[in-house]
């Protein structure tokens, strides 16, 4: 037991030790205006090179991988059911389906799921 706490913590050290070295290796100390700013052939840019992103898109990119998450979720449950007893199988199902649904509600009736308002 002793052996696995000294390899643990010599394991700590060690992994913080590399990190620190990296954090410190890694600064960049010049911040030069020209490696900044975006290059088009030595002359000033003509609009910026940083464009707007929709934050509406990004919401709903993120619902739609909450949403792919629970579906890969949902997909082993048909395979537990001759494993498991019918009325734990149905009680399991039932309220992840309904958390599920809850959740669905929530972002309908916040509007999230509208593209455009």
């Amino acid at each position: 037991m002793m052996v696995l706490l000294i390899l643990s913590l010599l394991t700590l050290a060690l992994s913080s030790f590399v990190m620190l070295l990296a954090s410190i290796l890694s600064k960049k100390t010049i911040i030069d205006r020209e490696k900044s700013s975006p290059y088009e052939c030595g002359f000033d840019p003509k609009s910026s090179a940083r464009l707007p992103f929709s934050l509406r898109f990004f919401l709903i990119a993120v619902i739609f991988l909450i949403f792919d998450v629970e579906i890969t979720l949902l997909l082993p449950i048909a395979s537990i059911l001759n494993y498991t007893n019918l009325f734990s199988y149905l009680i399991t199902t039932m309220l992840f389906l309904v958390i599920l649904l809850l959740g669905l509600y929530y972002e309908w009736s916040q509007e999230a799921l509208e593209w455009s308002k």
